[in-house]
């Protein structure tokens, strides 16, 4: 599709797994992309070979953000901190950051506001991702903006921490694989190319204006089927043992603090407490695409050498 060239497009989120893959995206669509990093003494891990102009200011910096949204018409707002784990202030970032980022772009006058959402967000929600997306939610439709919501399900792709996170589990644990409950829980793994050509067309078509969107993968996984499936990408096997979700979950935390720069998120357990998925034909009818199939995008797993990021991750400081 040909892209019509907006003032200037910023990204929040920008240095992130999927962040990366839109402003690559974008920008090879014809846009002007800007990208907010928050200040750091690290570099930040901005796509390469990407024309992207860079902003720094913390998202609870309404003054900054005003200054960022100078010349900007439109924004994806990505921004979120569940990837740090159990570390991650939700409150922080995801619902106040979210609520400086709209107020700035009231101010600015922007003409379409994007925002990436989880399938299953919901308020009453007992996980806090989803009760964090959920208010973000509100805040957004209350707002007064020109906003689409795109309700996600879990994505998956190169330096993702999903797919990548079990090759680095599968590497580190000899003979097993450890499954929350027993692995029934359904999924439909969403391909971030597919996820990013999805949020650049709906800029692109005014029927998206003010809608949400419930977007996953062309079929329905269960978690058990997910690791047969990288598993045989791989080419390791593991005996799969059920293990109780309380567990899981005490076990996914010490492995956090004892790896603190592994792939691994305690937020992956709660994708996987029940079944999150949506319509199979929402992408195709909306979108005119037919996402890939798991099995069918995996080839990124064999170019990494697992067990020797395993052990780097267990003594590099956290970024």
């Amino acid at each position: 599709m040909r892209a019509i060239i907006f003032a200037m497009i910023l990204v929040t989120g920008g240095t992130g797994f999927i962040g990366r893959a839109l402003i690559r995206h974008l920008v090879e669509a014809g846009y002007q992309v800007r990208t907010l990093i928050r200040p750091s003494q690290s570099s930040p891990r901005l796509p390469r070979g990407v024309p992207v102009e860079v902003a720094v200011a913390a998202l609870n910096d309404e003054r900054s953000l005003r200054a960022a949204l100078v010349g900007v018409d439109t924004i994806y707002h990505l921004a979120g901190v569940e990837r740090s784990g159990v570390e991650a202030d939700l409150l922080e970032v995801d619902v106040r950051g979210t609520q400086s980022v709209l107020n700035a772009a009231r101010d600015a006058g922007i003409d379409r506001f994007f925002y990436l959402s989880h399938i299953g967000a919901e308020r009453a929600s007992a996980y806090p991702i989803f009760k964090a997306k959920a208010i973000a939610e509100e805040y957004i439709r209350r707002s007064g903006l020109d906003a689409t919501i795109l309700r996600s399900a879990i994505v998956y792709g190169r330096n993702d921490g999903f797919t990548t996170g079990m090759a680095q589990l599968l590497y580190g644990l000899p003979f097993v694989f450890l499954l929350s409950g027993d692995g029934s829980n359904l999924m439909q793994p969403l391909w971030v190319e597919d996820l990013v050509t999805c949020m650049a067309w709906a800029l692109e078509d005014s029927a998206t204006r003010n809608q949400t969107y419930d977007l996953g993968g062309p079929e329905f996984l269960s978690m058990r089927e997910v690791v047969i499936t990288i598993m045989a990408q791989l080419g390791v096997r593991r005996s799969l043992i059920p293990i109780s979700p309380p567990y899981m979950r005490a076990l996914t935390v010490v492995l956090e603090y004892m790896l603190p720069n592994s792939l691994v998120s305690v937020y992956w357990l709660d994708y996987l407490a029940y079944n999150r998925t949506c319509s199979l034909d929402t992408i195709p009818r909306v979108f005119n695409l037919m996402p890939s199939r798991l099995s069918h995008r995996l080839d990124y797993l064999n170019e990494q050498d697992w067990r020797r990021e395993l052990f780097r991750s267990a003594f590099r400081r956290k970024r």
